[in-house]
């Protein structure tokens, strides 16, 4: 049986979500930042215990003047993934924003997962028991603490969200419109199986079910 799920990543720009879907699809991680323009789309099938899963990583660029084109997206999807940056004060102040964007559109209807990225980085400004914390106070499903550089927590996390969805059938056929309109970069000739326990270089990743 494949079920088809569709996560949109969410968070200001520069904390990593690009890094994080690249860690995960391709076990790289890429020290050359490029901001994402508008919306990127990638899918990938993965195994997890008796499951296919195949999951739509929808990756939203995190600046202002593209904000605009979030809500749509958000609108269909069955996981908002929220990212701030570790170091970064500003985009851990500005989760309570997208919080908002995705309950508009949402409402109670999505899983939520809070990530605390770039764990790898010194100079923390945010405690992992902060993060812990705002991911009850705004009832959030889940909360991780990863970094895309080395790996740290990546597939745990991407583990931990796909035993959250529901186990229903999905249509493997043609992607929806706005997948259509964005464009898709498809790597489903590999599956990755992730029904094993954590690889050594994934590490035993600070999470939490809130």
């Amino acid at each position: 049986m494949l079920t088809k799920h569709k996560i949109v990543f969410l968070g200001d720009q520069g904390v990593g979500k690009t890094s994080l879907i690249t860690r995960f699809m391709y076990n790289t991680f890429d020290t050359h930042y490029a901001a994402t323009i508008g919306i990127d789309f990638l899918s990938k099938t993965m195994y997890l215990d008796d499951q296919t899963i195949r999951l739509q990583l929808w990756d939203t660029a995190g600046q202002e003047r593209f904000r605009s084109l979030i809500p749509s997206y958000i609108r269909d999807s069955m996981v908002a993934m929220i990212v701030y940056d570790i170091t970064s004060k500003g985009s851990f102040d500005d989760i309570p924003r997208w919080c908002d964007y995705v309950r508009t559109e949402r409402g109670d209807d999505v899983i939520m997962v809070l990530v605390g990225n770039k764990s790898d980085l010194p100079g923390r400004v945010v405690s992992t028991e902060e993060g812990e914390k705002l991911a009850k106070e705004l009832n959030f499903n889940l909360f991780m603490e990863t970094s895309s550089k080395n790996g740290y927590g990546v597939k745990n996390l991407f583990k931990k969200v796909a035993k959250l969805l529901p186990t229903v059938q999905g249509d493997e056929g043609t992607l929806d419109g706005a997948a259509a309109a964005a464009g898709t970069k498809d790597s489903n000739t590999q599956t990755i199986d992730i029904s094993t326990t954590n690889t050594k270089d994934d590490g035993p990743a600070e999470g939490c079910s809130c």
